[in-house]
């Protein structure tokens, strides 16, 4: 079905309560496996129908914030979401305890059993008042970034469309769209400290009123870390500083070199890797979107129903329009079984992410579809980035397509990209880290630690207060994840290092890493992120030589790639 064929009904809060008792009662009384499935399916099936009309909600409020009746929706969901959760957690409950769980793991996987294990830490009912606020303040943080109206020569930009322009190639230009963006967010700072500061006050009292010492165990659970836990992340954390840093520190002084900057970097000139310019599409916003199409056509006859599928039924947003959230994901619609792409084209090489980017995660919901329990639909956090980011690098392939004479320019800034992007998605772990195990610390107390963060992590960048917010050790806040999705953006991290795996194995065998690629993506959630890893033949981020590893087959790339010409 068209997206703008499928229709929303606000879910009814008593049905859906209701329905739940009564699966429950029918659960607690079966007296077969066979009855016991077949109401577990009920429910399922109730998920499915719910679930879609709320993310249709979403969707439709982040396309378009100021429509009047999705933003009444919006703040319906917020509120409804967490007394539905109580209701939920009751079900999960008796799931736990039935006396046919060995039945149900026999044919749907334990996976499901371990992260209702989780969830169960998550929830109590008398946290449903701070769940509700938490939701708001959220919806609150996304209105306000998406209500940007940035004045710059004469024009007014949301914050998506000020993206090129902070990276034009002219220096005094570039610096100019860098302070403009900064002044905005310094206009609305005081919000951005409250928001900020209430999100973390209420995070660690449901923290700590789940049993918790602050939010970092409830944070933990929230993410479905099934399989590892702080000590890995602190392991992974160090290798980072270790093999990750001094590589990118070598590629960012070889920038500096090539736009004949000073070294360490301001931000806007750490923005401009080359000095010709950045590579940018060839082609326009309709042009990227039929050679994306055309590439997943050429990966095969599956990869191609896939597209088509998406294309077809109007399963794509892309565009970058005043009023719209800012950003870019991918989510399921469950009772229609597709996935849903939302994304903000700004005619940089970032519009070449979208459509191989999230088009990974819903590829992986494509495959999926048809799983059982929904929750096995998709992995952990950690493991669904490895489907996305690794299919940036097989579309590497397509990069004349889409960059024409730029293509080699594109190459090597991509794998650049991603080598300096993995300290500063630590940092951003690190930096949360610190804050909820001290959630009292006023504002300039974060925005102090994340500079000092900074000079560990990113010593190329230089904060001396010159560009407004940006310079003044305040550019988290811009960070969508740390207000909405707290203790996420380590799991884009713990992807990359097994996203370099397949990198390197596509420089050997294109073929034998697009099989590894598809074994670790067919299995969806029904395994944890580190037994994903292992059935495909990979290592774990955790292990210490593997991002020693991907280092040095990245550092003998660099030094063999032919810069001539693309400086």
């Amino acid at each position: 079905m068209k997206f703008s064929q499928m229709e929303y009904k606000r879910p009814g809060l008593d049905e859906i309560k209701a329905g739940l008792s009564r699966m429950v009662k029918q659960l607690e009384q079966a007296v077969s496996f066979q009855e016991a499935e077949r109401v577990f399916l009920e429910k399922e099936a109730q998920t499915a129908r719910v679930q879609t009309m709320f993310t249709l909600v979403f969707i439709r409020h982040t396309i378009v914030t100021r429509d009047p009746f999705y933003t009444v929706e919006q703040e319906y969901a917020d509120s409804a979401l967490p007394v539905i959760e109580e209701a939920v957690q009751q079900w999960n409950a008796a799931l736990l305890a039935s006396p046919y769980r060995a039945e149900f793991e026999a044919k749907y996987g334990s996976v499901m059993f371990v992260n209702l294990e989780l969830e169960k830490k998550t929830f109590d009912a008398s946290i449903i008042s701070s769940l509700q606020r938490e939701n708001a303040l959220v919806t609150e943080y996304t209105d306000l970034l998406a209500s940007a109206q940035i004045p710059f020569e004469g024009g007014l930009y949301t914050l998506a469309q000020m993206v090129p322009l902070k990276l034009d190639r002219c220096d005094s230009r570039r610096l100019a769209a860098w302070k403009a963006e900064g002044a905005f967010y310094n206009a609305h700072a005081d919000k951005l400290d409250a928001i900020f500061a209430e999100m973390t006050s209420l995070r660690d009292a449901m923290g700590r009123a789940l049993g918790f010492d602050n939010y970092l165990g409830l944070g933990y659970c929230r993410m479905t870390r099934n399989c590892y836990g702080p000590a890995e992340l602190e392991r992974f954390r160090e290798n980072v500083r270790r093999h990750v840093v001094p590589l990118a520190e070598r590629l960012k002084a070889e920038q500096a070199r090539r736009i004949g900057r000073p070294y360490p970097l301001d931000y806007a000139d750490d923005a401009l890797s080359f000095r010709s310019g950045n590579p940018v599409p060839c082609i326009d916003s309709e042009g990227i979107l039929a050679a994306g199409r055309d590439f997943f056509h050429s990966l095969g006859d599956e990869t191609a129903q896939f597209i088509d599928f998406m294309f077809d039924n109007e399963l794509l947003d892309v565009t970058a329009r005043k009023g719209k959230a800012g950003g870019g994901y991918c989510t399921e619609l469950y009772a229609y079984k597709s996935p849903f792409i939302f994304a903000n084209f700004n005619g940089t090489a970032d519009d070449i992410g979208v459509i191989t980017h999230e088009a990974g995660h819903a590829l992986n919901s494509y495959l999926a579809r048809d799983i059982l329990p929904l929750a096995n639909q998709s992995p952990s956090a950690e493991a669904c980035e490895v489907h996305s980011t690794s299919m940036e690098f097989f579309a590497d392939t397509y990069a004349e397509t889409f960059f024409g004479s730029g293509a080699r320019k594109y190459l090597y800034a991509h794998l650049a990209d991603l080598i300096t992007f993995i300290p500063y998605g630590t940092q951003v772990d690190h930096f949360q880290h610190l804050v909820y195990e001290k959630p009292d610390m006023t504002p300039g107390q974060r925005h102090d630690a994340w500079r000092e963060l900074t000079a560990v992590y990113m010593p190329w960048l230089r904060l001396d207060g010159a560009i407004p917010f940006y310079g003044e050790g305040r550019s988290w806040q811009q960070k969508h994840h740390i207000y909405e999705n707290p203790l996420y953006y380590i799991d884009y991290c713990l992807a990359d290092a097994v996203v370099l795996q397949l990198w390197a194995e596509m420089l050997e065998n294109r073929g034998a890493a697009w099989e590894k690629y598809l074994r670790y993506t067919r299995l969806a959630g029904t395994k944890t992120f580190i037994g994903l890893i292992e059935a495909a033949g990979l290592k774990t981020p955790f292990e210490d030589d593997t991002l020693r590893a991907v280092c040095e087959k990245a550092a003998q790339w660099f030094d063999t790639f032919d810069t001539a010409g693309i400086e």
